[in-house]
């Protein structure tokens, strides 16, 4: 058994203790996401969206995996959410990686 699927079966142990943590839920989409499992990431990071769509670290990277595998309409439609959600929340940081992500994205089109 590899490290990462350790650390995953110990975030869905996680999960199973405490269901809506969105902190957990995010985690366990990245370790998917860095196994190379995006469809199992994907689905995460759309249960995240559904559980806590104010979770702003969500958008980037869902956007991103999206970008990965060539869904970029998804990927922009994604990155415009997060920005919309960084700006209500007063996130500077957050909303000018999404605009700086959705640029690119629509850049490469």
């Amino acid at each position: 058994m590899t490290t990462t699927s350790q650390r995953l079966d110990l975030l869905l142990g996680i999960l199973k203790e405490t269901p809506t943590d969105s902190f957990v839920i995010f985690a366990i989409a990245k370790e998917y996401e860095n196994i190379g499992n995006q469809n199992e990431a994907i689905q995460y990071y759309e249960k995240l969206y559904h559980l806590d769509p104010n979770y702003v670290g969500l958008y980037f990277h869902w956007g991103k995996i999206h970008e990965e595998i060539n869904d970029s309409d998804k990927a922009i439609e994604i990155y415009s959410l997060g920005i919309e959600v960084a700006s209500l929340q007063k996130d500077g940081h957050a909303e000018r990686e999404l605009r700086a992500a959705k640029y690119n994205c629509e850049l490469l089109q």
